[in-house]
């Protein structure tokens, strides 16, 4: 097989190197690119006569699927594969797998610590220390005894439920399907009208798909409790922007922690929740540690050795 990785994984190049040395070892080809690029002539070029490419988070467009002749899997080291033109794929009966898991625990961890931002004013108390101020006006509050809501009780919304039941938290969970680990947890499952009403803080890890885009509207966020707090570290078209901007303007929601975007960051200047109120925003790090990069990198090369011993793993079409 030709196997082409084309971009790089952000782990240090000997990783690389003994990741695909069992590859080379069994006689497959691999070369890897150390350079981004979101051109999709610059991405037909790099995987022309791949067998197998390895991508992270750049888009896929349909272009460079069909002007890969030879293209049989599409190995993508994320957990999202939103950015690959799927239909494209299953047209050409392409498979496509993914790295679901790698970045459980970085996400959740950032959830904690996001809403422990907001609960406690860390942007603000900073701010005060730094130029001079005091606690006046920064009284926090706690997790503890807070009632916490997640919408999508998969592998990072269970790692979630299990950090906020450690704080001492009630969690209430969302799905289409009870998760029964969640549910051994301590997990309930009241319907979404109640979760939205009761929780104190709603975080966000749905999928997205075609029925999860904008699912968060402007009907569901004024459901939410009166001074709740939103946490999205998932996917940023779930959630309505300018709705989410007006409920914190308004004062119903009481901060928002949002690490995903309608688009990658840099964002532009227009996007509303650059200007509302009780907000802290990050630029897309939830996956984004060096343990989840390592772990990714080795999933995602696991995924091309099994796809060649003819038993694909990780199997998203």
């Amino acid at each position: 097989m030709n196997i082409v990785l084309l971009e790089p994984l952000l782990v240090p190049q000997e990783t690389i190197n003994t990741l695909a040395a069992p590859l080379k070892a069994a006689g497959h080809r691999f070369k890897a690119y150390d350079t981004p690029t979101k051109d999709p002539g610059q991405l037909i070029q790099r995987a022309q006569g791949a067998d197998i490419i390895i991508i992270d988070n750049t888009p896929l467009p349909a272009q460079v699927i069909q002007a890969l002749p030879q293209l049989k899997f599409v190995d993508v080291a994320f957990t999202g594969v939103d950015q690959v033109a799927l239909d494209a794929c299953r047209a050409r009966g392409i498979l496509l797998s993914n790295c679901a898991g790698y970045s459980d625990t970085s996400v959740a961890e950032l959830v904690c610590g996001l809403t422990v931002d907001l609960l406690r004013q860390i942007p603000a108390c900073q701010q005060a220390t730094r130029s001079g101020g005091t606690s006046q006006g920064l009284l926090g509050t706690e997790i503890a005894g807070k009632t916490v809501g997640i919408l999508g009780t998969g592998h990072i919304g269970t790692r979630v439920a299990q950090l906020f039941l450690a704080f001492g938290a009630r969690v209430l969970g969302y799905a289409r399907h009870q998760n029964p680990h969640c549910v051994a947890l301590g997990v309930e499952y009241p319907g979404l009208k109640d979760l939205l009403t009761h929780s104190d803080i709603l975080t966000v890890h749905l999928p997205l798909t075609p029925e999860t885009r904008g699912f968060l509207d402007a009907e569901k966020i004024a459901a939410m409790k009166p001074g709740s707090y939103l946490v999205n570290c998932a996917r940023g078209p779930i959630v309505d922007t300018p709705a989410l901007a007006q409920a914190l303007t308004s004062g119903h929601l009481a901060g928002a922690a949002i690490d995903v975007f309608e688009q990658e960051p840099p964002l532009p200047s227009t996007n509303p929740l650059l200007k509302a109120p009780h907000t802290v925003l990050t630029p897309h790090v939830g996956y984004f540690t060096a343990e989840a990069m390592v772990r990714r990198a080795t999933i995602a090369f696991e995924n091309v050795a099994a796809y060649c011993q003819g038993a694909p793993q990780n199997l998203v079409i």
